[in-house]
Parts: C-alpha cells; structure tokens; sequence
C-alpha cells in the first residue's frame, strides 16, 4: 500500500541518497544540466521553467521537428539565459557525459523507452504522464530504474501541491471516516479531427525517428502534433492523457495500489473522423478491499455549470470536494464545514522534488512506481474497451487474469531494433 502523506513528503533521507547517489557527478556546489526531449508546448514550458532555476543549466533540447527545437532554444536566450544547442536525434544527448538528467514531454509511445535508455545511460528522468504506452513498458521503467539507481519523476505534478498534499492528508486520517469512492472526470470540448490527406511530412520533420518504436504508419497531415493522442498506435486516447491526472489522485486519496476488476463503456459518438480512441468514456476500477474509483471523460463536450476537471471523494462520514481552486469538505447531508482554497502552485514544485532528488535524494513525490500504478488504471480500463468486456485483475500486480486475448494488449509490436531492454 501507498505509504502515509507527510505535509512536504520531499524530505531529504540518508537511507535514499545512499541508494540513488550519482556516481558519474557530484552534485555539491556543481550546476545540474539538463536535456530536454520533446519540446512542443510542454516541452518549451520544461526548458523555460527549469532555466530559471540557479543551479540548473539547461544544455540541449532535442525535437525531430528542427523548427520546433530552435524555437525552443530562443525561447530560452529570450529569458536571458544560455542558449541551449539544438539536437534532432535524442540519443546524442543520451552519449553527452555532462548531462545529469533529462525530462521527456515527447509522445507517449516514446515515454518509456526513452525513459528506459536514459536510466541506462546514468540520466535521472523527469518523464511526462503517462510514463508508457503499455503496462509492460512500465514494470521494464521500474526495472531500469532500480537496476540503474536513477531518480525517475513522473509529471503528475498535483502530488506536489501543497492543498493537494494536505487534502489528502485529511483524508487518510478520517476526516470524511472511511473513503471507499473517489468519482473523477475531464471535459474538453474538442473539434473534429477530420480524415487526414496522406502525403509527405513537412520538411524538417524526422518522420522516421518520430515514429521510432512504433510499427510504420504512413504519414497523414492530422496525426502532428497533438491528434497523435488519438491513434492507439502512438496515444492513450483521453484516459491516458487527461484522466491520468485525476485517477493519480483519487488512488493517492484512496490509499489503493492495484485492481481486481476493471470495467468500461463508451466510444466514438460524436464524430465521424480519423479518431481511434473514445471520445466519450466512463470507466470503473474496483478494489479488493470494497473501494472504488470511477472516471468519465468527454473529449467533445464541455460541463454545463461545472468544472472540467474534478475530484469527489466520498466516506461514511461525508464527502471531499477536491480541485486546482482548493477543497471543501461536507458533512453527509451535503452541509460544506471546511473550505481551503489552493496554495500558488505551478509544475516547479514537482521540478524542485525531482531535483532535490538529484542533488540530496531526496523522496520523490511521484517516483515511477506511483506514476506506474496509476498509468496502469489507465492502460486496463483502455485495454477493457478495446476487449469489449470487463477485466478480472490480480490485486498484487494488476494483471489480467483469466483472459488471454486481451492479456495481449500488455504489450504491443515494436518496430525493429526498438524492443525495450532493461
């Protein structure tokens, strides 16, 4: 089980730094330099976020999308700092023996096994949710993890809020008596992607390496550089890239690791286009000891007098209101007797904890195991909407039992050369 929250769980330990030290680099008094990988939006917003941090230097930022590492760079200088070089191919920076740790904002089927190689080549990893694009890349994450002693971070970044952290401090001590369900969901009121033209990628895209350990599709003009998210090839629809958020925390509030039954409905029902993922999707994750989270997401519609994105945890005794904006807790006749609202959060919270680690070893928030158990939530109830049937899990690791057909999406086909190894 999760071990108790702590009000700041990032504390320095003797034991961890011990574990986790770097060998290849001191890290008293010496900058840490850092790769970036993947620098669209979320990416950029790494380099930028992290060069403001005095000890923190950023070296390289990679993209196989030239125009888009460049911009990344200036964006950088524009800030007043160093420009970082600009590398296409993420593996030079991998090779770079200057380069402490990397974060990775690429697309998910790159998550893992970039993740993956860099522990190998002694890089710590800040890895974007979700940290693989299959329950199999995420046990090899761990492994390369431990096997390598790198500090892997997760980019659910809520576990290092401060009203989160003590929202669910709360929780665990009974403040709502025992929580046995968390209800979560996220709207977005997206447009249609279309039917994509087929036709050669735009000069300057490394289509190819974009690609990498995904099986060849040939390109078409609406797959970059977000509607990769949903195409199972490359994305995990919604579930994956937004509900990943919410069910980390609902898992967290909970106190739960891995599922016995994992149920789903839903599909594509409002447009007619290239998209393979649900557009709309309701899943349920049973617990064995009588717990319960439920998620729904809507990718084509917003919430009519609510938020797009909340948490509702519910106990014997009341109900908690979780949120960015803070939370309020409610008696069982919906009375409100406590509202807090949010502390200042940005993602430099989990930043800080991921670096802390890196200089101190300091407890990381959300260290690959965590990021995996709740990626995995995301991996099942996706794998029971392709199977079309609900999943009999094992509580101690979360794997399929019973069915052999949909045991087969734990993994996937990988293009030649790109196996994961650890």
């Amino acid at each position: 089980m999760i071990e108790p929250v702590t009000r700041r769980t990032f504390l320095a330990s003797a034991a961890v730094a011990a574990t986790f030290a770097n060998p290849a680099r001191p890290m008293d008094g010496t900058k840490i330099r850092l790769g970036v990988i993947g620098v669209g939006g979320r990416g950029t917003d790494h380099a930028r976020s992290l060069a403001k941090v005095a000890d923190v230097t950023i070296a390289s930022v990679c993209d196989v999308d030239e125009s888009r590492a460049k911009k990344a760079a200036g964006a950088v200088a524009k800030d007043g700092f160093a420009e970082p070089k600009t590398i296409a191919d993420f593996r030079r920076i991998l090779e770079d023996k200057e380069i402490d740790g990397v974060t990775i904002a690429t697309c998910n089927h790159w998550h893992a096994i970039m993740g993956i190689l860099a522990c190998q080549a002694g890089k710590h990893v800040y890895v974007e949710k979700p940290c693989s694009h299959n329950p199999r890349e995420g046990e090899l994450f761990i492994e390369a993890a431990r096997k390598h002693k790198r500090h892997v971070q997760m980019g659910n970044q809520r576990r290092s809020y401060g009203h989160y952290i003590d929202a669910i401090k709360q929780i665990r001590e009974g403040v709502i008596g025992r929580a046995y369900l968390a209800k979560s969901w996220y709207f977005a009121n997206r447009p249609s992607i279309g039917k994509g033209m087929a036709g050669d990628p735009p000069a300057g895209l490394n289509y190819e390496l974009w690609e990498g350990p995904a099986p060849h599709r040939p390109y078409k003009d609406n797959y970059l550089h977000y509607n990769w998210h949903w195409f199972w090839n490359w994305g995990n629809g919604e579930l994956g890239n937004n509900g990943v958020h919410s069910i980390d925390i609902c898992r967290w509030g909970l106190g739960v690791d891995y599922p016995i039954r994992v149920s789903s409905s839903g599909g594509r029902y409002r447009y007619e286009d290239d998209q393979e993922t649900p557009d709309t999707h309701t899943v349920g994750f049973e617990f064995a000891d009588r717990k319960l989270i439920t998620w729904e997401g809507l990718s084509c519609n917003s919430n009519p007098g609510g938020a797009a994105f909340d948490i509702v945890f519910h106990g014997d005794n009341g109900s908690m209101i979780l949120k960015d904006g803070g939370y309020t807790i409610h008696d069982l006749k919906g009375k409100e007797i406590k509202k807090l609202p949010p502390d200042k959060v940005s993602q430099m919270e989990h930043f800080g904890n991921w670096l802390a680690a890196i200089r101190t070893g300091a407890k990381l928030n959300s260290e690959i195991e965590e990021g995996h158990k709740s990626t995995l939530l995301c991996h099942l109830g996706n794998i029971a909407h392709r199977a079309g049937r609900s999943l009999k899990c094992d509580g101690k690791n979360g794997h399929i039992l019973g069915d052999a057909e949909a045991m087969k999406l734990w993994t996937r086909e990988y293009a030649k050369g790109w196996e994961p190894k650890v």
